[in-house]
């Protein structure tokens, strides 16, 4: 593993009202030679709004929006529009993000989807399509829509805290088949709660998922799984350890301390780029080869 030597990518701007307190969770997704970051940004006023920056490299930015791509404009997300996770599947981008209102405690976080064609999104046509809560009235987060469809239908990873769950749709509107299908683990850097990170990478070994996991000191580290292509709910594979864990001070120090947070992560030819936010203040980024992700024969 090897953290971006120019770490964090991206922070605060003060002179931006909604990004001037903090930049951190991020999706990402890989089209065309440029990676698109879109991040969860908060201001003075404490909601959360979407920004986006690009690079040809996945590290260096090469272009950073003056304004929010995406903001709450419904009542469950009044106080914020958090922690995007992007999903391509054809010429559409499916996004699951948390719907935050803070005085309906306690269903204060709720998952919400929308979806963008792919060609709006790459010009720049913020022409988002109709929000919807999939499962109304739950508290829900660490949402994503598979990249494949599996049995005709839509799959989607999500957190009924402590445990990440599944549910399938032919629809996205209607959802069933709700379980769990990971467990925090006892006496492990896993043990107290998990939740997905970033959109699962297809390979022909099986979906190479990264996930997050809280121990008894609540610190939030990374750590990999390998699922079954044709039953994601099958656990080929998962980490005894983390892939990456706070000890730098930009995950150690800052609004949530010791955290690292994954909400995106791209494949650029055998590297694995994964996009963190570090104690909740700003955005970072490491790379994997590939291979060292995978589970040793």
């Amino acid at each position: 593993m090897k953290r971006f030597v120019h770490n964090p990518i991206l922070g605060p701007i003060k002179k931006n009202s909604w990004e001037s307190r903090s930049v951190f969770n991020a999706a990402a997704i890989y089209n065309d030679g440029l990676v698109h970051i879109v991040y969860r940004a908060m201001g003075n006023d404490n909601i959360s709004r979407l920004g986006l920056a690009t690079s040809n490299d996945g590290f260096n930015i090469k272009e950073r929006f003056d304004t929010p791509i995406f903001s709450p404009i419904h009542h469950a997300e009044r106080d914020g529009c958090e922690d995007p996770r992007i999903t391509q599947i054809g010429d559409q981008c499916y996004m699951a993000y948390t719907a935050y209102r803070n005085h309906d405690f306690p269903v204060i976080f709720q998952i919400s989807l929308t979806s963008i064609n792919l060609q709006d999104f790459v010009n720049r046509n913020w022409n988002w399509k109709e929000r919807t809560l999939p499962f109304p009235g739950i508290r829900n987060k660490d949402a994503f829509i598979f990249p494949s469809k599996i049995d005709g239908n839509y799959v989607m990873f999500h957190r009924i805290e402590p445990s990440i769950c599944v549910s399938y749709s032919e629809d996205l509107k209607k959802w069933h088949g709700f379980k769990s299908i990971m467990e925090p683990r006892d006496k492990m850097w896993d043990n107290i709660k998990i939740g997905a990170a970033g959109t699962p990478i297809e390979l022909n070994e099986g979906y190479l998922f990264i996930y997050h996991g809280v121990d008894t000191k609540k610190h939030y580290s990374l750590g990999v799984a390998l699922l079954d292509k044709a039953n994601p709910e099958r656990i080929l594979h998962r980490s005894d350890k983390p892939i990456l864990t706070p000890v730098e001070g930009y995950e150690c120090i800052g609004d949530v301390p010791n955290v690292v947070f994954s909400c995106g992560n791209v494949q650029i030819d055998d590297q694995v780029i994964i996009y963190y936010g570090g104690a909740d203040t700003v955005l970072c980024g490491a790379s994997y080869e590939l291979n060292e992700l995978l589970p040793k024969k």
